[in-house]
């Protein structure tokens, strides 16, 4: 089964160790996740459910594409990871 896990960076603020969830989109697997750590949505979604501007997600190592609705599929062996964005010059 996929595991949803965030860099250091967001661990500092928050707990929020690992969690395995089962297939489907990102939208569902974050959801997942946000049942079991309520305060976490907010550093990852705004008030629509939409990736905040400066977080990035990975499915499997690819970047997601639906950032707005969160529709990118994921498979039994791929594993979703939460990053805060760089960016900066």
């Amino acid at each position: 089964m996929p595991v949803v896990a965030f860099t250091p960076n967001l661990t500092r603020h928050l707990d929020c160790p690992e969690v395995v969830v089962p297939t489907g989109t990102v939208a569902e697997a974050l959801e997942r996740v946000f049942s079991q750590n309520p305060r976490l949505r907010s550093y990852v979604v705004d008030e629509q459910g939409r990736l905040r501007q400066h977080v990035a997600v990975f499915v499997g190592g690819e970047l997601v594409r639906d950032r707005l609705h969160l529709t990118d599929r994921v498979q039994d062996h791929q594993d979703v990871f939460v990053m805060q964005a760089l960016s900066g010059g």
